[in-house]
């Protein structure tokens, strides 16, 4: 019981540090369009996006159950911490600089959104599956809450993170703590 209180509060702060960058990408995207097709994108490109991210949920789940790629993701959620560090704690938002927009087309920027949050998923998805470990209920509330954060309260948070930087800090800690037992419970196999 006890542990799945820590992986229910890991997968809340990692969910909620990770879904404010998606949000800045899709804010930025929309931004450049008027009120009626900004909905549209923000609608489409989130829906696209809260697909793909079901497919990666399930397919991460799987993938971690094989020795050997628990520790691989264990060492991309380092990377993933380090990245973090640079963008959420020391303010520098590589990301947003990156994301040109052809406001010409409707479709361009749907699919701007849909590969910006693509790329920018696995973070969550592979954190939110590494932090559930067999827990499949706590990861498919992981999934859910990573959605309605990124479709609701996303901004918020991102601007909560900027004020106050100790939920960045803990939200840090805790995807370093999955990425160790990550590496951890695979390397224990080889030793």
């Amino acid at each position: 019981m006890i542990e799945q209180i820590i992986i229910f509060f890991q997968i809340v702060f990692i969910d909620l540090v990770l879904a404010g960058d998606n949000v800045i990408i899709i804010g930025m995207v929309a931004s450049k369009f008027d009120l009626k097709l900004r909905k549209k994108i923000i609608f489409w490109g989130i829906g696209a996006a809260i697909i793909l991210r079901i497919i990666f949920t399930l397919i991460t789940a799987y993938l971690l159950q094989i020795n050997g790629l628990k520790f691989i993701g264990g060492l991309l959620l380092l990377y993933i911490s380090y990245k973090l560090y640079k963008d959420v704690i020391k303010n520098k938002t590589e990301n947003e600089a990156n994301i040109k927009v052809d406001k010409s087309s409707f479709f361009k920027a749907i699919m701007t959104v849909i590969i910006a949050d693509v790329s920018m998923s696995l973070d969550n998805v592979l954190g939110v599956a590494g932090a559930a470990k067999d827990h499949y209920i706590l990861l498919i509330f992981g999934l859910i809450l990573s959605i309605i954060l990124m479709a609701t309260v996303a901004n918020i948070i991102s601007t909560w993170i900027k004020k106050y930087r100790w939920i960045g800090w803990i939200g840090l800690f805790a995807i370093v703590v999955v990425a160790i037992d990550l590496i951890y419970s695979d390397l224990k196999l080889f030793l």
